[in-house]
């Protein structure tokens, strides 16, 4: 019973020595990967994060793993990030394979129902996103997109022809939204 509130100062030493080490070692290889690794979390990141903390937590309590074991389960799963994101930018397929695509929610002043269903976004949470952009009639809102990120964009006022930031996301049931074109 002793153990489970005490088991000795070389544990405790052991903890702290590889704590520290493989802080510096998860700080050291974050900085290497580049600022994506640290951006907005879509799906993919978020599950990269939570490895990386599990990953972090059992290098410093198992004391059947060693810190070179733990380092380099730490760099496999930001080299493995680092390759997906590299490969996302390269191939759009890939891209929407990883983190989805953004989803059209409300277009010139229409709740698109379906897409909110589909996304599973309540009328509620639409508003308070256009709310929180300070607008406060739908009128003015051309587009409220739900982001691959969790986020939300809320576009007012209009667009130049061909010049739209909704050229990439989908429309329920068309094709993308054409520059100048309603959903």
């Amino acid at each position: 019973m002793g153990d489970m509130f005490f088991s000795g100062w070389p544990t405790l030493l052991r903890t702290l020595v590889i704590g520290v080490l493989a802080y510096f070692n998860l700080v050291v290889l974050l900085r290497l990967s580049g600022l994506r690794t640290l951006s907005k979390m879509n799906a993919f990141d978020l599950v990269i994060t939570v490895a990386l903390g599990s990953t972090f937590a059992t290098i410093l309590l198992n004391k059947t793993v060693s810190l070179a074991q733990g380092s380099l389960a730490l760099a496999l799963l930001i080299a493995l990030q680092f390759l997906v994101t590299w490969s996302s930018v390269r191939a759009g397929w890939f891209r929407r394979l990883v983190t989805g695509e953004p989803a059209l929610l409300f277009h010139h002043g229409r709740l698109l129902r379906g897409a909110a269903r589909t996304a599973r976004v309540t009328e509620d949470e639409i508003h308070s996103a256009i709310r929180a952009a300070g607008v406060d009639a739908l009128s003015q809102v051309q587009a409220v997109v739900l982001e691959t990120d969790g986020s939300f964009s809320v576009i007012t006022g209009r667009t130049d022809e061909g010049h739209s930031a909704l050229s990439d996301v989908i429309a329920p049931g068309a094709q993308r939204v054409a520059p100048g074109k309603k959903a």
